[in-house]
Parts: C-alpha cells; structure tokens; sequence
C-alpha cells in the first residue's frame, strides 16, 4: 500500500486526472504515448511514474489496445492530444 493512502483521502476525479496529466507530461506528452507502438510483451511496454506521491501506471498503444493511464483505481485512455476517463474505482 502506497505511503500517502493512510495519511490522505481517496483521489477525486480532478485531482486523478491532475496527476495522470502530470506523469504523461513526464513520458513525453499524449502523442508519445499514444503513437508510440510497442509489442505487448515487451519490456517497455509499460511505465511506472510517480507524481505527487502516486503511482501512475502508463501502457504504451499499440494497433490493437488503447493506450492507457491508470492511478489507485482511475482508468485513463490516453488520446492524441487529450485523455479519457474509462473508469472510476469502485464505490465512486
């Protein structure tokens, strides 16, 4: 369990979507993510960034999933130029 989740309350949307903004900054922006392939058994297919104290789980597209941005339950897909919310964690 993350060290922040004990001492904070749970992510709201805005600030989830603050901090997955935050880590694709990191990865280079959308287009890097989006539009950068990779194989899906590659070691670089996936990308871990912290921001803020969170976790952010980046998963590269490629020509047959979405590209994808994930932090304590938050599911982004991540698009040419802007991001997605698919899913909020459970109770939400």
């Amino acid at each position: 369990m993350p060290e922040h989740a004990s001492s904070t309350p749970p992510l709201t949307e805005e600030r989830a979507t603050q901090i997955v903004w935050g880590a694709i900054e990191q990865a280079g922006g959308t287009r890097s993510i989006y539009r950068n392939p990779r194989m899906a058994f590659a070691f670089n297919a996936r990308r871990a960034i912290t921001v803020d104290g969170y976790e952010v789980d980046i998963r590269y597209g490629e020509i047959s999933t979405p590209a994808i941005a994930t932090v304590e339950g938050w599911v982004f897909e991540v698009h040419d130029e802007d991001i997605e919310l698919l899913m909020r964690p459970k109770g939400r």
